[in-house]
């Protein structure tokens, strides 16, 4: 896989992720019927949070580092490669 691809594939997945979590709290401040179900609403607005965590969280990071890698090479003097 290529640098692009593994690059965009983790863009998808913090777009993802920051989906889950804005849909966890609509789920968990503005949904009737999620405040019905009781505490199984409860469970399934914690659970798009915490997806939606897992999914955004560590891509960025890994992200950052193949960015910070990328800039570096870039920088490099022909010699030093």
């Amino acid at each position: 896989m290529t640098d692009e691809k593994l690059i965009l594939l983790l863009k998808c997945c913090i777009a993802l992720g920051l989906v889950l979590i804005a849909l966890g709290i609509y789920f968990h401040n503005f949904s009737e019927m999620v405040e019905a179900m009781g505490v199984k609403g409860i469970i399934i607005s914690a659970m798009c949070v915490a997806f939606g965590m897992a999914l955004s969280l560590p891509t960025k990071m890994y992200l950052t580092f193949l960015l910070v890698k990328r800039e570096t090479e870039k920088e490099k003097p022909e010699g030093d490669r």
